[in-house]
């Protein structure tokens, strides 16, 4: 294996402009927004590839918010790079999904406390062999208390994700979801297509992430969110992560 000595996706001036403590959104531009609203004294810390990653303070905790960009090989560079170069110890995934159960309405909040993934990313990273794999239950536990503390608990659902190598809306789902076996198929409330590789890093690495994601879309809806209500709901879900992620 050949890491080398330094990252090649994320050039910083000193390892400390990135915090222990990272919100990881797919979309760089979603990072810049986050930065700006919710963070104080934020700076642009890395732009490689315009992949925007700012550090700032929330309620005078470090912290650190980039973007992943799209797919597991996308999430696998940055996650990895974060965890094994700048000692980053916890990671939550924000981003929006389309829910596959009527468990969950369009707006409300999925916390994954699984991922199933038919992919062979984790095989291919590390010989890995199962297809789910389990979220940091004690960074669960304290998203979970906090969304008590701030009445959000009845739009949070926990429940297991499914992570896709493409882009759900572009194909038949339910074609892939009736060979997915049983025993999962009934527990996943959402797809989208981060997560698995997200938490399978972090567990190889023995660092803590999750994967929250805001519902975008259902099967069981014909809800479309105007863009002042998709705001407001990502804006939710931004500070649960906030909140959880500095304790």
């Amino acid at each position: 294996m050949f890491i080398g000595e330094n990252p090649i996706h994320i050039k910083v001036e000193k390892n400390a402009d990135i915090a222990e403590i990272v919100l990881m959104p797919g979309d760089p531009l979603r990072a810049k927004y986050i930065a700006e609203k919710f963070l104080s004294d934020a700076r642009l810390v890395t732009s490689v590839r315009n992949m925007l990653g700012f550090t700032g303070t929330y309620k005078g905790k470090k912290v650190t918010v980039m973007g992943s960009g799209m797919g597991m090989p996308s999430m696998s560079i940055y996650a990895f790079e974060l965890f094994h170069f700048f000692n980053v110890q916890k990671i939550i995934r924000i981003g929006t999904c389309g829910a596959v159960s009527p468990k969950a309405g369009v707006s409300e909040i999925l916390l994954s406390d699984s991922v199933y993934s038919e992919s062979n990313f984790a095989y291919t990273y590390n010989d890995y062999k199962e297809n789910v794999v389990i979220a940091n239950k004690n960074l669960n536990d304290t998203i979970v208390a906090t969304a008590s503390e701030l009445g959000m608990q009845d739009k949070l659902h926990i429940g297991m994700l499914t992570t896709m190598d493409v882009y759900g809306p572009y194909i038949d789902y339910d074609r892939v979801l009736n060979r997915i076996p049983t025993e999962y198929k009934d527990k996943i409330l959402g797809e989208e297509m981060e997560a698995y590789a997200l938490i399978h890093i972090a567990n190889s690495m023995n660092r803590s992430a999750t994967a929250m994601a805001t519902v975008a879309d259902s099967k069981f809806s014909n809800v479309v969110m105007s863009i002042e209500d998709r705001q407001k709901s990502l804006d939710d879900m931004i500070v649960l992560a906030l909140e959880s992620i500095i304790k």
